[in-house]
């Protein structure tokens, strides 16, 4: 396993700190069991849960977030 410093990481530009949070991110996702929820989290995605059922199309669809967020690179 490579083991990156934080002064390592500071060095690099914040485009590939950027890319090396997403990677570290989508890594954890690939085992949602191990995150643990707390009831104040439940309760607040249960929220926004039936808010989304009320009106599924106030929102903004995931890949233009995605692509507003990454045009600021």
């Amino acid at each position: 396993m490579n083991h990156t410093t934080l002064s390592e990481i500071i060095k690099l530009s914040v485009t590939e700190r950027l890319q090396l949070l997403e990677e570290i991110w989508d890594s954890i996702v690939e085992i949602p069991e191990a995150v643990r929820l707390t009831e104040e989290q439940k309760s607040e995605l249960d929220r926004r849960l039936v808010e989304y059922q009320l009106n599924p199309t106030a929102g903004i669809p995931w890949d233009k977030v995605k692509e507003k967020i990454q045009s600021f690179r």
